[in-house]
């Protein structure tokens, strides 16, 4: 395709490229090595998430390369640039998770001031890590410009004494470590070997499940999203990318033009049959929210319902992102869900095409056992479940895949700690009971503030053996790796006066996943009587970018999201 063909006077850059006016700003275009030509054509943002924080990241710069190279190719005019992440896996178990969740609105906005401020006129958005996966989506649907997105790819596993391995193995070798069943030096060669590659973590935590999300909404090419991060194939793949950008273009084919009520339907669908991580919970209204669409925690958990369970994949199965990629990707997964009736197939794609006539050639694969036919599942409904009751009226959500159903019940007396730092040391030094329901509360997204991740107290109690014999709630959040009874997203949340931020030690707190139900055996008079006696307390974020996070964060059944939405739009910036 010719990009001159491209009229140039409905596009953005048209105001930094075009007329006498602009011959300034040219001339910085011209300083950086650019040809009258190269200003003439449309200009794409490359946008990537490149950092030396985590290997989630590191090989971003890389990949950029390609996609710039295809752009190139096809007459566009690439411009790369970066933003930040914050990494779970190192933020992990202290106050660096509470930066985690505001990073993905820090992306987001960052991407869209670059694109705004530069007039660029379409979006190669390039992301490796739980929350800029989410934030790169987001921007791409606000700014509604021609847009593609690419993950950065999984880690390969590891291999631990002839035994596959991941960074949750590490995190639950903890709690062994705590207990005395494993050595000092059997942790050191642990970790030394459970990371071994560039790229995200590797089971279907929350960056493989947005991964597998980007592929499923329609926003990233079709098997793009498998591939890990060391393999070759994925450079052919960003070329690809950013050949497919310029066709995006010359077509006017947007972000809201795929995300849809529809595609968003098949993004949960997806993130339940492969027993994805809960924080798609967070993300799908997050996403949905910039397009304007209200699909809140009980739409999604309305999906989940009805969704089987099909892909074996870690922390609850037995497989990691490189498996599903080798026995035919996210497509086989999609395609099974499509021919029972569990997908739509007229969702608009970045092919250009719709999901069905993307999946029409995939061919199931008969000699592999990671993905089952939706017609003959692991189990018949999803592996992640919403629940709603007078302990969380605002909803809560659990992943129960992997889980036999006689754990998916529990009941017991509740044991309330004020923040993860105080329920990890009573878990460390084994201050709590069997049959206990351990509750996290002041870690929302205004408690927290920043809504933080709870993977160590989990992995610990897992590590101590104990993972099935208590449960865990809180209105925080818990890892893509977490297993276990642990309902996070519980709200309302504590710090605005939510019920969970009235039990006390002691309260009786019923969970039946099956049912979708987290009660508190209070009486609704009791629970107003403690209403009324409870204080706001104040959090230790008195200035900076959590103080500023806080003041605006909404509830975590709407995306914990910052700001009014596609819904309060006069204009997109595609049409300034």
């Amino acid at each position: 395709m010719d990009a001159r063909v491209i009229d140039k006077s409905k596009l953005p850059s048209r105001h930094v490229t075009v007329g006498p006016a602009r011959a300034p700003h040219r001339s910085y275009l011209y300083a950086m090595g650019l040809t009258k030509e190269q200003i003439a054509q449309p200009l794409v943002g490359v946008a990537t998430c490149w950092n030396e924080a985590a290997p989630c990241n590191i090989s971003l710069m890389r990949q950029a390369q390609a996609v710039k190279k295809g752009v190139a190719a096809a007459n566009g005019t690439p411009r790369e640039f970066c933003t930040i992440t914050v990494t779970d896996g190192i933020a992990m178990g202290h106050q660096g998770m509470k930066a985690s969740l505001p990073s993905r609105e820090v992306i987001a906005d960052s991407v869209e001031l670059t694109m705004r401020g530069h007039s660029y006129d379409a979006l190669v958005g390039m992301a490796g890590c739980d929350k800029s996966l989410p934030g790169m989506m987001m921007a791409m649907v606000r700014l509604n410009v021609p847009s593609i997105f690419i993950y950065g790819g999984s880690i390969l596993p590891g291999s631990f004494r002839g035994r596959q391995v991941t960074v949750q193995d590490l995190f639950e070798a903890v709690g062994k470590y705590s207990v005395g069943e494993m050595s000092d030096e059997d942790l050191t060669e642990l970790e030394q070997v459970a990371c071994p590659s560039a790229g995200a973590c590797g089971a279907q935590f929350t960056a493989n499940t947005m991964a597998t999300v980007s592929e499923a909404m329609g926003l990233a090419l079709p098997y793009s999203a498998g591939a890990p991060a060391p393999y070759e194939i994925r450079d052919r793949f960003c070329a690809a990318a950013g050949e497919q950008i310029m066709d995006l273009i010359a077509r006017n084919i947007r972000p809201r033009d795929i995300v849809t009520r529809k595609s968003l339907e098949n993004a949960a669908t997806v993130v339940a049959a492969s027993g994805g991580s809960t924080n798609a919970a967070l993300h799908l209204p997050a996403i949905a929210h910039e397009a304007g669409i209200k699909f809140d925690l009980f739409d999604v958990a309305e999906i989940f319902k009805r969704t089987p369970y099909i892909a074996d994949l870690k922390p609850g199965g037995r497989y990691v992102a490189k498996d599903l990629f080798e026995v035919g990707g996210i497509p086989l997964l999609m395609k099974t869900l499509l021919d029972h009736g569990f997908m739509h197939g007229d969702c608009m794609t970045v092919t250009g095409r719709t999901m069905a006539e993307n999946l029409a050639s995939v061919k199931w694969n008969h000699d592999q056992d990671v993905v089952y036919p939706a017609n003959t599942p692991i189990t018949p409904t999803g592996g992640v479940v919403g629940l709603k009751g007078n302990l969380a009226p605002e909803g809560a959500i659990v992943k129960v895949a992997g889980m036999a159903t006689d754990k998916q019940v529990f009941r017991g007396p509740a044991r309330c700690f004020d923040g993860e730092e105080a329920c990890f040391e009573a878990v460390s030094t084994r201050q709590y009971k069997e049959g206990e329901v351990l509750v996290i509360r002041y870690e929302g997204p205004r408690g927290g503030p920043g809504m933080r991740e709870m993977l160590s107290t989990t992995a610990a109690l897992y590590g101590q053996g104990m993972g099935d014999k208590v449960a865990l709630i809180t209105d925080g959040r818990f890892s893509g790796a977490t297993r276990g009874f642990c309902i996070g997203h519980v709200g309302p949340e504590a710090a605005i006066g939510g019920p969970i931020g009235l039990i006390r030690d002691g309260d009786i707190i019923a969970i039946d996943a099956i049912k979708g139900t987290i009660d508190v055996e209070l009486s609704d008079e009791e629970l107003a009587q403690r209403r009324s006696e409870w204080k706001p307390r104040e959090t230790s974020a008195t200035s900076g970018y959590l103080w500023k996070y806080a003041q605006t964060v909404g509830p975590a059944r709407d995306g914990a999201v910052t700001h009014p939405g596609g819904a309060a739009e006069k204009e997109t910036y595609a049409d300034v």
